[in-house]
């Protein structure tokens, strides 16, 4: 039955992170957002929504080390499974642009959440207050950059035409998706790992991390496929930043996180 809630969870979480993305996209474009804007805020905060959801709700539970292990391993699984396989699948071309502002970006967050944690093995309020802030200023440039840069949106005519009420509606039936899909998952993670008696962070860094990289994989792929370059490499980068600054900034002040430090030896 366990097995069954954890699969019945991820495909939840793809339907619900598809309807995200659709409606994210529809959103922008009715704001007149560029591409690389969309991938950066728009898309990789929808594709995040699983991650928020599933890392809130283990909080809540008590389970710290799912919180913490989900957002690691999908940082991990972005860059080395969605990268690779949609660079496999169209080849990213990468703009100066990218190694002077967004990738520094990402890496600052990954050392400021490290240095963190090696302090006192836990993530309290203050100290998610430091991350969501430094999402607050990471936007703010991103925005200002936008203005000095304006880019042509260039999407599929279907998405440019969607509706305002197709949008909302998706919106909800992706965040009902999310939510359940995100209990479903937990639940069944945490049965497996304590039938195995595996620590909740190895699944959390392997499972639940792969289950909720899925709606990032997917929108990356049909964005490379669809030769929107920017709105794919954005997706990962900006993904992994708001994994980090508002997924592990928000659970932490809902629920400051404990780490226990024999379960991250390894």
């Amino acid at each position: 039955m366990s097995l069954f809630y954890l699969l019945i969870g991820l495909v939840l979480l793809v339907i619900g992170g598809e309807f995200l993305v659709r409606s994210s996209v529809g959103l922008s474009l009715k704001l007149k957002l560029s591409r690389m804007i969309i991938g950066l805020t728009v898309v990789s905060f929808a594709t995040s929504a699983p991650e928020l959801i599933v890392s809130i709700q283990s909080a809540l539970d008590g389970l710290s080390g799912l919180a913490l292990g989900n957002v690691i391993g999908s940082n991990i699984a972005n860059i080395a499974l969605v990268l690779g396989a949609t660079a496999l699948i169209a080849p990213l071309a990468i703009d100066k642009d990218f190694f002077k502002f967004n990738w520094p970006w990402m890496m600052a967050f990954s050392i400021v959440l490290y240095i963190l944690l090696l302090s006192d093995n836990n993530l309290v309020r203050w100290e998610g207050g430091v991350l969501l802030g430094g999402i607050v200023i990471f936007l703010v440039l991103l925005i200002r950059r936008a203005r000095k840069n304006p880019e042509a949106v260039n999407v599929e005519e279907e998405l440019q035409e969607t509706k305002w009420w197709k949008i909302f509606m998706f919106l909800v039936l992706g965040g009902l998706a999310l939510w359940q899909g995100s209990e479903l998952l937990v639940k069944g993670a945490v049965d497996i790992a304590a039938s195995l008696g595996i620590p909740e962070s190895i699944i959390a860094v392997s499972m639940v991390a792969l289950g909720t990289s899925v709606p990032e994989l997917a929108a990356s792929i049909i964005a490379a496929l669809k030769k929107e370059k920017a709105i794919s490499l954005g997706n990962l980068i900006g993904s992994n930043i708001f994994n980090i600054g508002s997924v592990l900034g928000i659970t932490a002040l809902i629920q400051p996180i404990q780490i226990n430090q024999k379960e991250w030896d390894y």
